[in-house]
């Protein structure tokens, strides 16, 4: 493993440690708290698309007349991240992308979909992330979270992009997964198969595939340059502290609702 790797890995650990701990995955103890934290989830569902896509444009040709561009080793990795990610098979072998997937897990259990749709709707139809954020009404935390997506993919510097990816979200999928499917598994029916599917179809392709790959996009990206290296470590922090913010924003409506429901004797 390349030595600048294993530097932002040891640098990164306790923050690392700390979404994989979060306490909002023992916080979910019923469907009505699941649906909370998708209702947040989704946003990072959504944009992760968007930073892979923005990474197919960056190292690939996407477009006509075609040439040959970058490393064909570098074009290989991120095409075969696309492909998974893009068009893998839902449980009844059915092509679809993760959001997509994520979307039909909200569905079964129940969850609101109608502020992540209403943001997406809004923002192809204006191309304005603001009047999206507003007219959805997504939760701050959230819309944090896309923005810092966003300043990064709207960087135009392909290591960076890579860093994020790599080190704030697949590598770190696996581990802060498997994390929720053990709490879940104690505590809710069959009635979210789907998303069940979802975390461990991510833990299975991400933690055994994935990762390595984009590993070693982001080595190939910042090569020998120590200042690359140094701004790859910058950015994965800020994307590590956004993601236990949006955990944190998660947590706190959990909490909230729990203590609405006391207050009002609603059973939990």
């Amino acid at each position: 493993m390349n030595a600048q790797i294993e530097i932002i890995k040891k640098n990164i650990e306790p923050l690392r440690q700390e979404i994989i701990n979060h306490k909002v995955y023992s916080a979910i103890k019923n469907t009505e708290d699941l649906k909370v934290f998708m209702q947040y989830h989704v946003y990072a569902v959504w944009d992760f698309m968007s930073l892979l896509k923005t990474l197919q444009t960056n190292l690939t040709c996407t477009s006509v007349p075609w040439f040959p561009k970058g490393s064909a080793d570098t074009r290989h990795l991120i095409n075969e991240i696309v492909v998974g990610e893009e068009s893998d098979v839902d449980l009844n072998g059915i092509r679809k992308s993760h959001f997509e997937l994520y979307l039909d897990a909200m569905h079964q259990c129940g969850a609101d979909t109608s502020k992540v749709e209403t943001f997406i709707e809004v923002l192809k139809k204006t191309g304005d992330f603001n009047s999206a954020f507003i007219s959805s009404q997504t939760p701050t935390e959230a819309k944090n979270f896309v923005d810092f997506t966003f300043k990064i993919i709207g960087s135009h510097k392909a290591y960076l992009q890579s860093a994020i990816f790599t080190f704030g979200r697949e590598d770190l999928i696996p581990g802060m997964f498997i994390s929720i499917v053990n709490d879940i598994d104690k505590n809710f029916p069959e009635s979210i198969s789907i998303f069940k599917y979802y975390l461990e179809r991510h833990i299975e392709v991400d933690g055994e595939h994935h990762s390595h790959l984009a590993l070693q996009m982001t080595s190939n990206l910042c090569g020998t340059n120590e200042l690359f290296w140094k701004e790859a470590e910058q950015a994965t922090i800020e994307s590590l502290q956004k993601r236990i913010d949006l955990w944190d924003g998660a947590y706190r409506q959990i909490m909230n609702r729990k203590n609405t429901a006391n207050q009002v004797g609603v059973p939990q």
